[in-house]
């Protein structure tokens, strides 16, 4: 028997990653706003994660998604870094803020950074995943 019958080639895929949260949109009110939104990853693009809120926040009545680089969102958690259409910063310890800008206005979320890190520690690993 040769080894490629004994071990046949892997012909797994690299899967993607989702992880739903919820963050809270910061605006002039006192009370914070829960929204859930999901955090997504595709192997195929190594480099970009994605974050997507719910059509329901939409003027449009759609999904909502923003992508931008993986790396973006990680040194976010440590220092303030961005200066296009999304910026992140460490708010406290637990908290980050993701600020997105569009022509229709700025939209600030805060996230746990538990959650945020949690999501970063899946993609890495699910890019590294022999295809």
């Amino acid at each position: 028997m040769s080894a490629t019958a004994e071990n046949p080639p892997s012909t797994t895929v690299p899967s993607a990653v989702e992880e739903r949260v919820l963050a809270r949109v910061i605006t002039d009110d006192p009370l914070y706003r829960a929204i859930p939104v999901a955090l997504r990853f595709r192997p195929e693009e190594p480099l970009a994660v994605r974050i997507v809120f719910p059509a329901e926040l939409s003027p449009e009545g759609t999904d909502n998604e923003w992508v931008f680089p993986r790396a973006l969102l990680e040194a976010g958690l440590l220092a303030p870094t961005g200066t296009g259409d999304v910026r992140v910063w460490p708010c406290g310890r637990v908290q980050a803020i993701v600020e997105f800008h569009s022509p229709e206005g700025v939209a600030v979320i805060q996230f746990d950074i538990a959650s945020l890190r949690r999501f970063l520690r899946r993609t890495y690993a699910a890019a590294t995943r022999p295809a």
